[in-house]
């Protein structure tokens, strides 16, 4: 088997019969199985999935896993070289997956490899790869900077600049959106930690990935769209734990007292953006949602800023 296909659905119904069927139309010349895990979906996904593609393998678990466990799961019974780890709300384009399995094997130093992503009208989503947290980004994004000066290389450095994600580079971090694994290199890491619920699994993965000697690439011919954030549609909600994931990278990779810095500019992320929406929402009506979601977010900082808490 050349590349197993891990997508981990969570009432995301249409969206994941979509990707099924670009994942079958357009993946040629490979050998493949796809694995979908159902993380107790209540919109009828896995009746559908079973019924519209009885040929994928489909796993019920009887409890929302959350994303890395319910990968590490999927991966337990996977048998290909590769280990494709898709989004439910992707679509696959012009071979893509025959063409990172393809580029993987010709870039033997890198054990992770991502693609080039575009939202659903065909600009680029840049979402599929960005650099790794440090303290210079961190205070980029608590003092406002790299909302400023967004994609920006000094002061929004995380983003990875204007790149086009349309060259060959190494990148710190491959997001799980779509992520081609070597079963080996997984295995040596041991799959994803399963103290990340969701979010922050992949930039951990890939961060241990650079430590252990394998490198992280982006294949600009591996093409596909990815809609984002189907599954988690209520802004603070998803924010905080985007905000409790990052705090977690910090806590696990940094020393204590860099990551206490981490952490209080992830406070003052929120400070500022909800001052910085408190002015737009003056000067425009229509900036009142934003600034509503921004200000929930400060309220509750306390779920992210506390790292003695509990995921």
């Amino acid at each position: 088997m050349d590349v197993s296909i891990l997508i981990i659905s969570y009432n995301t119904r249409d969206l994941t019969l979509a990707c099924l069927h670009s994942v079958y139309a357009e993946t040629r010349d490979v050998e493949f199985e796809v694995i979908v895990l159902d993380n107790e979906s209540n919109d009828g996904s896995a009746d559908a999935i079973a019924t519209v593609f009885p040929q994928a393998r489909l796993i019920r678990p009887d409890a929302n896993l959350g994303f890395a466990r319910g990968n590490n799961l999927a991966a337990m019974s996977a048998s290909g070289e590769f280990l494709l780890l898709l989004n439910p709300d992707t679509v696959i384009l012009e071979g893509a997956v025959q063409r990172v399995v393809a580029f993987a094997r010709a870039h033997p130093r890198a054990g992770i490899v991502g693609g080039r992503t575009y939202f659903g009208d065909m600009t680029l989503n840049p979402s599929s790869v960005h650099g790794r947290p440090t303290p210079w980004s961190l205070l980029c994004m608590g003092i406002g900077l790299s909302v400023l000066f967004r994609r920006s290389r000094l002061f929004d450095p995380e983003s990875l600049g204007r790149w086009a994600r349309d060259s060959k580079r190494d990148v710190d971090v491959v997001t799980g959106c779509f992520c081609l694994v070597r079963r080996d290199l997984w295995d040596r890491l041991g799959g994803y930690d399963e103290s990340f619920f969701m979010y922050g699994e992949d930039t951990d993965l890939s961060i241990r990935a650079w430590k252990v000697g394998s490198s992280c690439l982006v294949c600009p011919e591996a093409k596909l769209i990815h809609y984002g954030g189907q599954s988690e549609k209520v802004r603070a909600d998803k924010m905080i734990r985007l905000f409790r994931a990052k705090a977690q990278l910090l806590e696990k990779h940094w020393s204590r007292p860099t990551a206490r810095f981490g952490v209080m500019m992830l406070k003052y992320w929120a400070l500022t953006r909800t001052v910085g929406m408190g002015v737009a929402r003056i000067l425009n009506p229509a900036k009142r949602a934003s600034y509503d979601a921004w200000s929930d977010i400060w309220r509750r900082r306390s779920e992210f800023a506390d790292l003695r808490r509990k995921a």
